[in-house]
């Protein structure tokens, strides 16, 4: 992609009405452009960075055995009646009604639709286990939404529903998605931790919210920081090994605010361990038994030949709201670092250029197309804008990798550099393997 003929609208200071790191970034380099309170369109790079989430959520959801689909966005009102949660839910959500007067809904959740569609399928227990997922567009009306993408009222969501004949087996449902969900940060170059909490307007008695730290972050938190230690990768998704991973994670204090107890942290975390500080919420995973299945009439039948009602979870993560919770984790002292997953670009070449002197854009042009060719995707900046003002630009950005070309470079060798490292000087084939490993 050429930066003069790509769309990244950059405004030159952070915009007022921003009180966050996340949202000034995304307004200040163009990520998103608010369409009204709490609603935004994602221009060309906030999209793209979303988009390579939206890949690594869906390749771990895959990983342990959930089949993605694709519901609405517009539910019937009649089972959110049927589960009771049509009155109950509060004014977050939009209802609305069609043109013969049917009470509609624009979905905040998918547990009524999820099981309706299960229930109308599915009769006999063999085909239990079942995880679904989709990734779709979710409305909350926010009584004031904030802080642009980490509460607004549109998001960008992947939420999963599972289906089990026992207790047991739901519970190897819940650790896998807590496997599932563990990776993915991991994937993301975030370091989450699962924390005990409260079920809220969901239901059930079984919780977990993975949280990231951040000093924006709107949950407090208490922790042991041991549990900061444990290694991710070392776990399988094996029921031996996710069943160890969950007793690991326990064993060790966690809690969001609404969960803390100050006697009980005291006496479980020694002095030196003890973590008090602010994280996001980056997804959050419940199990609720027939809360749902129950009142909707969703049983199967069991192996001796009897009704049971199935036993259900679901499981959140805010794709769109992981935009907002990477820059609050990796935007510091005016430099973002994009983690080399998700970056919107692989590397970025920047040119020194002379109106005069065409000699270092042709240098960069060439480079550009090799790159290229090699499958990197790279960023020319052939901008006519002196050094300076492009480095600034893209410590903003937060490409993970820079080649530059001015008078440094030579035939055979570029000014590579990381962003937060030192510059070096390598030879073009040395950057395209570090830009494909």
């Amino acid at each position: 992609m050429l930066a003069s003929k790509s769309f990244i609208p950059i405004l030159k200071n952070n915009p007022t009405e921003a009180k966050i790191k996340s949202h000034k970034l995304m307004l200040r380099v163009g990520m998103i452009k608010q369409s009204s309170a709490g609603i935004y369109s994602w221009l060309p790079l906030g999209f793209k960075i979303m988009k390579k989430i939206e890949k690594i959520v869906r390749e771990e959801q895959n990983n342990v055995g959930a089949q993605e689909m694709l519901m609405p966005t517009i539910q019937a009102a009649d089972i959110w009646k049927e589960s009771g949660r049509y009155e109950d839910y509060g004014e977050e959500m939009l209802r609305i009604s069609d043109r013969q007067k049917r009470e509609m809904l624009y979905g905040p959740t998918n547990e009524e639709q999820i099981t309706e569609i299960f229930r109308s399928s599915v009769k006999s227990y063999k085909v239990l286990p079942q995880i679904f997922y989709h990734i779709q567009w979710k409305f909350r009306d926010e009584l004031r939404p904030r802080f642009g993408v980490m509460r607004c009222r549109e998001f960008f969501m992947k939420d999963a529903y599972s289906f089990d004949i026992s207790e047991k087996d739901a519970e190897l449902s819940y650790n896998k998605m807590f496997f599932a969900y563990l990776k993915t940060f991991d994937r993301l170059g975030l370091k989450s931790i699962p924390m005990k909490a409260d079920t809220g307007p969901i239901g059930g008695d079984l919780s977990h919210e993975f949280i990231i730290l951040a000093e924006t972050g709107e949950s407090k938190i208490y922790a042991d920081k041991r549990i900061f230690e444990i290694p991710v990768d070392k776990y399988k998704n094996t029921q031996d090994s996710l069943n160890k991973m969950r007793s690991d994670f326990s064993n060790f204090y966690a809690v969001t605010d609404d969960q803390f107890k100050s006697d009980e942290f005291n006496k479980k975390v020694s002095t030196e361990n003890q973590i008090q500080t602010k994280g996001i919420e980056v997804g959050h995973i419940f199990y609720f038994g027939d809360k749902y299945s129950k009142p909707m009439k969703c049983s199967v039948d069991s192996k001796e030949g009897k009704k049971i009602f199935v036993k259900m979870g679901s499981y959140g993560i805010g794709v769109s709201r992981l935009v907002g919770a990477l820059i609050e984790a990796k935007y510091v002292k005016d430099k973002m670092k994009w983690p080399k997953s998700v970056s919107p670009f692989d590397v970025v070449i920047i040119p020194s250029i002379n109106k005069n002197d065409t000699s270092n854009l042709d240098k960069a042009i060439k480079v550009y197309e090799k790159l290229k060719t090699s499958g990197i995707d790279v960023l020319l900046d052939d901008v006519d804008e002196n050094l300076s003002t492009k480095f600034k630009k893209h410590d903003l950005l937060g490409i993970p990798f820079q080649i530059i070309i001015g008078n440094k470079t030579n035939e055979n060798q570029l000014e590579f550099k990381e962003i937060d490292k030192d510059a070096e000087m390598l030879d073009l084939n040395k950057i395209i393997k570090i830009l494909s490993n």
